[in-house]
């Protein structure tokens, strides 16, 4: 499926780009979130009109998501967890509990589908996550998982 981007996304292209995409992930999530159009000559004098105004959105999101990269890179997090006796977690850390964390301490509204694990969750210990906000701008964020103490 042929598609012109509206947005930059990582991996796959910048502004007014025509790339190819799977059929699903096109019309699943470019399409539906607004990220792109269909590929036709209609839509690409469109987006040629629309460029600048199109970058010009790009730059203010960009800015406002560095701001929020500046106020939380570099931040530690603090999970207490049930555990078993070898450590591992009676279930993982999800994005969503992350997120959370992040708004009840620092004010702050990350989206779960901007935190990327590249491991699961599941033990004791300390792990450095990375957190895309935009295709240029990232952040990473510390969380260390500790057991209850029981009383």
């Amino acid at each position: 499926m042929e598609v012109i981007l509206l947005e930059n996304i990582i991996k796959l292209g910048n502004i007014g780009d025509k790339v190819n995409v799977k059929p699903g992930y096109g019309r699943n999530f470019l399409l539906k979130t607004g990220k792109a159009l269909r590929f036709n000559k209609e839509n690409q004098d469109y987006v040629s009109k629309k460029k600048d105004e199109l970058n010009k959105k790009n730059n203010e999101l960009k800015k406002k998501f560095k701001e929020t990269a500046l106020l939380i890179n570099k931040k530690s997090f603090l999970f207490n967890k049930e555990c078993k006796e070898n450590g591992e977690l009676y279930g993982s850390i999800k994005p969503k509990e992350i997120s959370t964390a992040i708004l009840n301490k620092m004010n702050l509204e990350i989206k779960p589908s901007q935190i990327v694990l590249k491991e699961s969750l599941n033990k004791l210990g300390i792990y450095n996550i990375e957190l895309n906000f935009h295709s240029e701008v990232s952040a990473r964020i510390s969380i260390k998982i500790d057991k209850i103490q029981s009383a």
